[in-house]
């Protein structure tokens, strides 16, 4: 009998110039992020045309924000739930986040720096997340197209790409000073369509649906895909939407940059007529993202997936 550590995550290649829709490779590939998001809800995609000077400037440009004064960062909170600054949490002593939304419109991308560096601003730092953002979108774009095609739902991908904005969400969690795994970040799943992360260290975990915890590791020229519960409630239950959490140990400084594919406020999330049928009865009513947000947000310790069924369940 196999171990059960030796689940992994797949690790799917999509650096391939002839990864066009059509191509043969493409719908080999297609296959493959369909099955490791039905199964995981999450992929390690392996993605080199985000370019590797891109890759080596977003963590000293992580460090120079959150070097910032706390006084500085406060200036990120948003009345919107995970878009601004979270930190300061006792509860969550080693973790600060911040949110730039629009990252990858250059004068959105400005306007973060010019709050965070008044009055001028940062060019280099928005520049640098403006391409990061832009360069990394690509995959997500690729992975939406690739499983709306493998749904047989691809005449909804203009409005369902219309359906989102991007949220970057830059991370550091501090090192524990310990060699004990200490919590960085609870339990829970991303309530958003899509999440892609890139980190510079190992840590993060991901849930199995049988229950196990299984580490994710990668490379620096790829990135973590992942499914919320958003894309669950679009698809009709045909993605998973997996729980993952952040453990640490040593004393190194571990930064990632997630960009967060978010539904808009005013568009509905709203399942396709042709993924509803008896095998698949309507998992979820339609619903505004911002408003399940704000309603999680009234749900202490209640999770996503929990909120969710509440907020909108069918």
């Amino acid at each position: 009998m196999a171990s059960k550590a030796l689940v992994k995550l797949p690790r799917l290649d999509l650096s391939d110039e002839g990864l066009q829709p059509g191509s043969e490779s493409w719908g080999l590939v297609r296959a493959q992020v369909r099955q490791a998001l039905e199964t995981f809800g999450c992929f390690e995609a392996v993605f080199p045309k985000v370019p590797e000077e891109l890759r080596r400037a977003i963590f000293p440009a992580l460090d120079e924000l959150f070097s910032l004064p706390t006084e500085a960062k406060l200036r990120n909170i948003s009345d919107k739930p995970s878009h601004g600054y979270v930190g300061q949490y006792p509860h969550l002593p080693l973790f600060e986040s911040m949110g730039i939304e629009d990252a990858e419109i250059p004068e959105e991308a400005q306007k973060f720096t010019a709050l965070m560096w008044p009055p001028h601003g940062n060019q280099s730092f928005s520049e640098t997340i403006c391409s990061f953002s832009k360069h990394v979108g690509e995959l997500d774009q690729m992975v939406r197209r690739m499983v709306l095609e493998s749904l047989g739902v691809e005449k909804y991908l203009d409005s369902h790409m219309q359906l989102t904005r991007y949220v970057l969400r830059v991370m550091k969690y501090k090192g524990p000073d310990t060699a004990e795994a200490t919590m960085g970040l609870g339990a829970h799943s991303d309530s958003n369509i899509v999440t892609i992360l890139y980190q510079n260290q190992d840590g993060l975990e991901i849930q199995t649906k049988d229950g196990r915890w299984i580490p994710v590791s990668t490379s620096p020229d790829s990135f973590v895909v992942m499914t919320g519960d958003s894309f669950t409630a679009w698809s009709n239950g045909r993605v998973h939407a997996p729980e993952h959490r952040v453990m640490m140990t040593g004393s190194e400084v571990r930064y990632s940059a997630g960009l967060f594919a978010m539904p808009k406020a005013g568009h509905l999330v709203r399942a396709p007529d042709e993924l509803v049928d008896e095998e698949h009865p309507l998992l979820y009513k339609p619903f505004d993202h911002m408003d399940f947000l704000r309603f999680h947000r009234t749900r202490l310790n209640q999770t996503v997936k929990a909120a969710l069924n509440e907020f909108c369940g069918a």
